[in-house]
């Protein structure tokens, strides 16, 4: 089962994907952790290149056809290898990052980007995204107590352009995703997102 998380940085993508793992191990699974940009070793030098603060003059479409040339890469050489072995793949961001931010955020045409992603993987798409639902004013609170990169550091119109585009493609795709307020304690936010992964799998269901 491949399972992707989406969300602004700080929505606590990273914590819910390790608590998800934890029990996922916990019921006897075998499970895949990996995240985009990188997630290959060709794939970490293109994340370095995109995160970098020196590459603010990168252009939209180079931003673009490097996080897809990234995608391409992890989908072959590690997610489509591991589904075909029935291990469970969660990922930290895919597509759907391309379409909210490149797309809705950076005002690209949305039906190139699709076809774009559509070549990039395959044609591979999430049996389950999980969108960790926090506003764009406390994404940026939470961000500015990190270490801060090129992505992270648009201004608020460009995140709630971002912000939009999501609830566009959720409303466009109900049954791939669950969307989960991530103002809460980690704890629930965890029960929540074990809830939609039993309804996708009921075999997870405690009997």
């Amino acid at each position: 089962m491949f399972v992707t998380f989406e969300g602004s940085d700080g929505s606590g993508k990273t914590t819910q994907i390790q608590m998800l793992e934890n029990y996922l191990l916990n019921e006897g699974q075998s499970v895949l952790v990996t995240r985009e940009p990188g997630g290959t070793k060709i794939g970490e030098r293109i994340r370095k290149v995109l995160l970098d603060m020196a590459h603010k003059q990168m252009h939209a479409r180079t931003e673009t056809i490097l996080f897809n040339a990234a995608r391409t890469q992890l989908v072959e050489q590690v997610i489509r290898p591991a589904l075909l072995e029935n291990i469970f793949v969660l990922c930290d961001r895919f597509a759907d990052s391309t379409v909210a931010y490149q797309g809705y955020g950076r005002k690209q045409n949305i039906v190139e980007l699709e076809r774009l992603i559509e070549f990039a993987t395959g044609g591979l798409r999430p049996d389950l995204t999980v969108y960790l639902d926090l506003s764009p004013e406390e994404g940026l609170r939470r961000k500015l107590a990190d270490h801060l990169n090129r992505l992270d550091v648009q201004g608020l119109s460009f995140y709630r352009r971002v912000e939009a585009g999501y609830h566009q493609l959720i409303e466009q795709d109900p049954q791939r995703w669950t969307v989960i307020d991530a103002s809460r304690s980690r704890d629930q936010i965890h029960l929540d997102i074990v809830r939609a992964l039993q309804q996708k799998l009921p075999a997870l269901a405690p009997n």
